[in-house]
């Protein structure tokens, strides 16, 4: 007999799937691994001055989403850290409709500028979202990359 949590579970997992399916309809390829990078977000938080000046490429998980209608901020954590990233429909176009069907866990290869939030956040303002690989069951994910 399955228990309340085992429940909980299947019906994300069976979430995820139906947005691999809506992913895939939508022409985006949940898992399509390469993306060349030339930054990390350690680097971008230290060398802030530096990296404002150009458009910085990297990819990790996302650890944490915040989504506000036609805005949303996440989370991407990478091999060295963690670095905010904000992300508008207007500048992404139909990838912003692809990014509402993507999940903590899922790795995503980010391009765009960096800025400083009104809060100090040193924060990457995406132009460009690719999918790399959608994660499907949340028991599997590494607790930290």
């Amino acid at each position: 007999m399955e228990t309340n949590d085992q429940q909980d579970i299947n019906v994300l997992i069976k979430r995820r799937y139906e947005e691999l399916d809506a992913l895939k309809s939508k022409g985006v390829e949940p898992f399509a691994y390469s993306f060349e990078v030339n930054s990390n977000s350690e680097d971008i938080k230290k060398n802030f001055v530096e990296y404002a000046k150009r458009v910085v490429r990297f990819a990790g998980r996302i650890m944490a989403l915040r989504r506000m209608g036609k805005a949303s901020f996440a989370h991407i954590q990478d091999h060295l850290g963690r670095i905010q990233i904000y992300l508008r429909k207007d500048d992404i176009g139909e990838k912003y409709d692809a990014f509402k069907l993507m999940d903590i866990g899922d790795i995503v290869g980010i391009e765009g500028f960096v800025f400083m939030t009104k809060t100090g956040e040193v924060s990457v303002h995406v132009t460009t979202l690719e999918l790399l690989a959608k994660a499907l069951d949340l028991c599997r994910l590494p607790k930290k990359l």
